[in-house]
């Protein structure tokens, strides 16, 4: 995804191509079109600070949510302990394996790659270094962003856990919580990498 800037610092809107003057905006101050209220840019000091920052963080707790155990469930006498891996290989072993192969690149795969994107991205407009890469990258980030499904996930998951309450007993595990964590991060990560000011700051280091 591109949108179309300007040395001056003035945008087309993405919707309606309404130009605006996107200079002097206060930190964490938004801006959008007033024809058609698209949301322009949102401007955040030191955000590419913050997006290594929660980037890392996410990425922690990602590993975390693969390793340990996300549920139990304990029925009968019977206990399942479960964890995400288990549960794609599961779904692969019913005979599902395009439903695995979904569910594990729209919450593993394509996730952990935008987080480890997205944290390059960061470093590399923190660091003002002037990479060959940076906007092929960026346009990666912003394209993967939308195929990403952790926010839906968790919340079926959550869904999920009131209906099975009264039939099974529930065990939350750790990995739950750093997935949860890791959701907040994600969101985080790429909520202060607003679009307008990534492409104005890779112009501005263009080699």
């Amino acid at each position: 995804m591109s949108i179309h800037t300007h040395s001056d610092d003035r945008m087309a809107c993405p919707s309606c191509d309404q130009l605006y003057d996107m200079s002097g905006l206060a930190h964490l101050q938004k801006a959008r079109c007033g024809t058609c209220n698209h949301l322009l840019a949102t401007y955040r000091e030191d955000a590419y600070a913050h997006v290594v920052a929660f980037s890392i963080s996410g990425l922690i707790f990602f590993v975390l949510a693969c390793c340990y155990p996300f549920m139990s469930f304990k029925s009968s006498g019977m206990e399942s302990v479960m964890t995400l891996p288990q549960a794609i290989t599961q779904i692969k072993g019913e005979g599902m394996w395009d439903l695995a192969i979904l569910v594990a690149c729209f919450i593993l795969i394509i996730p952990a790659l935008v987080m480890v994107l997205t944290g390059a991205l960061g470093i590399s407009l923190l660091a003002g270094w002037r990479n060959y890469w940076a906007k092929d990258v960026a346009k990666l980030i912003f394209h993967l962003q939308v195929w990403s499904m952790v926010e839906v996930f968790f919340i079926g998951v959550l869904v999920s856990l009131f209906k099975i309450a009264h039939m099974a007993t529930v065990g939350i595990g750790i990995a739950f919580w750093s997935y949860a964590a890791f959701v907040i991060f994600f969101t985080l990560a790429l909520s202060n990498l607003d679009t307008f000011y990534t492409w104005k700051r890779l112009e501005e280091l263009e080699p």
